[in-house]
């Protein structure tokens, strides 16, 4: 299961999604999650499945690859859809026993849901899949720039960010080393009940967070060895500039956004 947890990690290719530039792909990905909200009908559904499939398609990421990231939402994509299946209690009763009761309204609901939920899970993804953290930041900060005229901390924020969506995919390897390490000792991990489960994972969280605190001390050391000292004065190795195919893209998704609002 650890090693099905995506989310953070890059996947290298040289596709035209890796090329646009970051800010172009936070904000579409933006855009792309509103959008999923925007629309009730089966029309809708299949205008977003079509741009989603092409878009998978241009990234060139392998398609089980991205799926292989749905594995730990399963239980929390079960649990939407059996709320919305029984406590919505819309349109003809299909199915009654005892306090449960599955109404029309309440299975298209839970179908709906649940397309959503993946689809935004895949979009989100693709975006990690397509961009180097480095870049994620770079975009970010631009992204977030007006804000320094208020004084935030603009980019010791899209630092932090960054910083822990990198430390997402190294922390999932550190834990699982140690439950390997764990089981090779004898530890039973998987039998017993919730109780004892939690319980087992004690001697995993320990080291686990002893590990990433000095991960972070390490990164501190090296930043202050490196003379950072915040977002101030600072300038590019590769600054961005926006090329013919982001504006391209940002036309590309408007569109899309347009056409599934008027399908509604």
């Amino acid at each position: 299961m650890i090693r099905d947890i995506t989310i953070g990690q890059y996947y290298p290719a040289k596709s035209i999604l890796h090329r646009l530039d970051p800010r172009v792909k936070l904000v579409c990905t933006l855009l792309y999650l509103v959008s999923l909200f925007l629309f009730r009908s089966v029309p809708g559904y299949i205008v977003a499945t079509i741009f989603l499939a092409m878009i998978i398609k241009i990234s060139t990421v392998p398609f089980s690859y991205i799926v292989r990231g749905l594995k730990p939402i399963v239980m929390l994509l079960m649990i939407t859809v059996l709320f919305n299946l029984f406590l919505t209690r819309d349109g003809e009763v299909l199915f009654h026993a005892w306090i449960f009761t599955i109404t029309e309204g309440g299975l298209i609901t839970a179908v709906y849901m649940a397309i959503r939920l993946i689809y935004l899970i895949i979009g989100s993804s693709l975006m990690t899949f397509t961009t180097t953290p480095n870049e994620l930041t770079d975009g970010i900060e631009a992204l977030l720039h007006p804000l320094n005229r208020i004084h935030v901390p603009v980019h010791e924020v899209a630092m932090m960010m960054s910083i822990a969506l990198r430390f997402i995919p190294i922390l999932l390897e550190e834990t699982d080393k140690i439950m390997k390490a764990q089981i090779a000792r004898g530890a039973d991990l998987e039998s017993g009940n919730m109780i004892q489960k939690a319980k087992s994972m004690i001697p995993i969280l320990v080291p686990l967070f002893v590990s990433a605190f000095r991960r972070a001390n390490d990164l501190a050391m090296a930043m202050e060895a490196r003379c950072y000292r915040g977002g101030e004065g600072r300038t590019k190795m590769k600054p961005l500039h926006y090329q013919k195919r982001d504006y391209v893209a940002y036309i590309v998704v408007i569109v899309y956004v347009i056409a599934v609002v008027l399908i509604g």
